[in-house]
C-alpha cells in the first residue's frame, strides 16, 4: 500500500477537527491542524503493526460544507 487518505472535517459548532481514514477503521480528533497531524500519525502507527503493509504516504483531504441562504 502506498497511501492512505483521511477525510478531515472542521466541527463548526464545538471547534476542532475530526479525521477518518477512507476504507479503514481509523478515526481521531484534535483542536488544531498541527495537533491533528500528530494524532493521525499516531493513529496510523497504532493501527498497522509490523506484520501489515504500512502506507508510506498519509493524505489529509479537507472537506468543507458551505450553506448558502436564498
Amino acid at each position: 500500500m502506498k497511501e492512505i487518505i483521511f477525510e478531515v472535517r472542521e466541527d463548526e459548532v464545538d471547534g476542532g477537527f475530526t479525521a477518518s481514514a477512507l476504507g479503514y477503521g481509523i478515526h481521531t480528533q484534535a483542536d488544531t491542524i498541527a495537533e491533528l497531524r500528530d494524532r493521525v500519525r499516531d493513529a496510523v502507527n497504532c493501527y498497522f503493526d509490523e506484520t501489515m503493509d504500512r502506507p508510506r504516504i498519509v493524505r489529509l483531504h479537507f472537506v468543507r460544507d458551505e450553506v448558502l441562504a436564498l
